[in-house]
């Protein structure tokens, strides 16, 4: 569980995030949304441990974040940012073992069990005759799916994700989220995924968390946050939802040209 109270953060002095509140549980796929400069990236990267809290706390499960080495934090945590540059091309293989290094000692190389984890992986995820294929080969979707490998070969209890889908085609982002959602009911993993998408959001998420100015403005479950009243406050648009008749879940009715 991580729990968030009364987080303030800043740059230069200007705070991007306060008094917000916010709790996350394991075994939940919970989806963020919020207008450009509501603060969602700084959210991730508070949790993560790479932002300064200036005011309030964040506990992982029931521990302070600031009392964790970041060793530690690395086999609790990982992170899938938007995007994702390396120096060198590597095979997807070696991408998915990168998720590994946690667990690997001081001079130590890779063990039999850490190989079995990345083989594991690429098998969940459809990757296995991606193995020894290089990064830059592979399409736009598939290049995520190796990321979500590599975290997910990380074997920690939360991921979070950095609007990963926002450049991938609808079936991309369709496929991945169904991803995302099978690997939080079968392995009980927390995810938490920025998305400016908030049907897709709406029609996988477990729960959704309304961002605004720096603080949340609701937090449950789609059927919850998707009020028209919520979406007016949280984006000053008028938007009116209607059942999904395929997934029973809210979905926005965007405003037609007059």
């Amino acid at each position: 569980m991580i729990e968030v109270k009364k987080l303030g953060c800043a740059y230069d002095n200007h705070f991007v995030l306060r008094e917000l509140d916010l709790r996350l549980n394991s075994d939940e796929f919970t989806v963020l949304v919020g207008p450009n400069g509501a603060g969602k990236s700084t959210l991730i990267h508070a949790l993560l441990g790479f932002m300064p809290i200036l005011e309030g706390e964040v506990s992982l499960f029931d521990r302070p974040l600031a009392s964790y080495r970041r060793s530690e934090l690395a086999r609790l945590t990982a992170f899938v940012p938007q995007e994702t540059f390396f120096q060198f091309d590597y095979p997807v293989r070696d991408i998915v073992l990168m998720g590994r290094y946690p667990y690997l000692g001081l001079m130590q190389s890779w063990l039999p069990g850490d190989l079995e984890a990345v083989d594991k992986v690429l098998e969940q995820l459809g990757l296995s005759e991606f193995a020894d294929r290089f990064f830059s080969q592979l399409s736009g979707g598939e290049k995520q799916r190796v990321l979500i490998a590599r975290a997910l070969a990380q074997e920690t209890s939360y991921i979070f994700l950095d609007e990963t889908l926002s450049q991938l085609d609808i079936n991309h982002q369709v496929e991945i989220m169904a991803r995302l959602r099978e690997i939080v009911h079968q392995s009980g993993k927390g995810i938490l995924l920025i998305s400016h998408n908030l049907n897709l959001g709406a029609n996988f998420a477990d729960k959704m968390v309304l961002l605004s100015r720096g603080r949340v403005l609701g937090s449950g479950s789609p059927e919850k946050m998707m009020q028209p009243r919520l979406l007016q406050e949280l984006f000053g648009l008028e938007l009116q939802t209607m059942l999904n008749p395929v997934t029973g879940k809210p979905n926005i009715l965007y405003p037609g040209v007059q």
